[in-house]
């Protein structure tokens, strides 16, 4: 039994010990199921929306982690996740599609992020950028050309706010941003701070521009459709793969 002061305090992840490599996902159910493609799958850690998973993919140690909705919760387990030894994250999660052309199911691999997260703008001025790691990027393709994957590169939306409210929501209407979540520019923050490797992928559960929307053929916003779930499920070894490509460029590179 791990003792109480070797626990992270928010997250309660384990100090040490953890693989360097993560793909870290909103739903702790969804990390179940990333981990359950890892050999040797092992529970780690699990509290209130942070659950921790460590196993190997093809050889490769990897901790798969949730952080549930929202930047605020968010980065407190990509915090402590570096501080437990982790450097290079990859975040698994969904979108809704912002320009025509990407579809329910297709992948969404971010270059960069608009920094509308609600928590990064308290630690730093808002005119410092939330970029991936240009070779976690590549990976990510890489791993999505190799499974057949549908996927588009591009900027995406982080916004705090799911539902919108009296501020008109599509503010960036016209700015070619590729599809909107809410954590990855979290992640891109603190990974450049850190010194961190980073990238994102996500799947596109639905559409959120307004000339994309057709609620009589979708009956509205419905992420737990079939073609969703498919999506899914190449996301997640997309995810793996990249992280995989990634290690194999590291050892080349010593």
């Amino acid at each position: 039994m791990t003792q109480d002061q070797d626990l992270a305090p928010i997250t309660r992840i384990p100090r040490t010990g953890l693989p360097p490599r993560a793909v870290v996902v909103g739903d702790p159910a969804r990390a179940a199921t990333v981990a359950a493609l890892l050999d040797g799958a092992e529970e780690v850690s699990y509290h209130r929306e942070y659950r921790a998973f460590s196993g190997s993919w093809k050889g490769v140690p990897v901790v798969v982690a949730s952080h549930g909705v929202g930047a605020p919760g968010a980065i407190l387990l990509f915090q402590e996740l570096a501080d437990a030894g982790v450097r290079t994250f990859l975040r698994f999660g969904t979108a809704g599609a912002m320009r025509p052309g990407i579809q329910d199911g297709d992948l969404v691999v971010a270059q960069a992020a608009v920094r509308d997260d609600g928590v990064t703008q308290q630690l730093l001025p808002p005119e410092y950028p939330a970029v991936a790691t240009p070779e976690a990027v590549l990976a990510l393709e890489s791993a999505a050309r190799e499974q057949g994957a549908p996927y588009h590169r591009g900027l995406v939306w982080t916004r705090a706010a799911f539902q919108p409210g009296l501020i008109p929501l599509f503010s960036y209407d016209g700015a070619g941003l590729a599809a909107i979540e809410m954590e990855l520019s979290a992640l891109y923050v603190t990974a450049s701070l850190r010194g961190l490797t980073a990238g994102g992928v996500l799947v596109i559960d639905g559409a959120n521009a307004d000339e994309l929307v057709d609620e009589a053929a979708t009956g509205g916003y419905d992420p737990h459709r079939e073609i969703v779930a498919a999506g899914v499920a190449r996301g997640g070894v997309v995810a793996l793969e990249a992280l995989r490509l990634l290690a194999e460029a590291e050892e080349r590179a010593l």
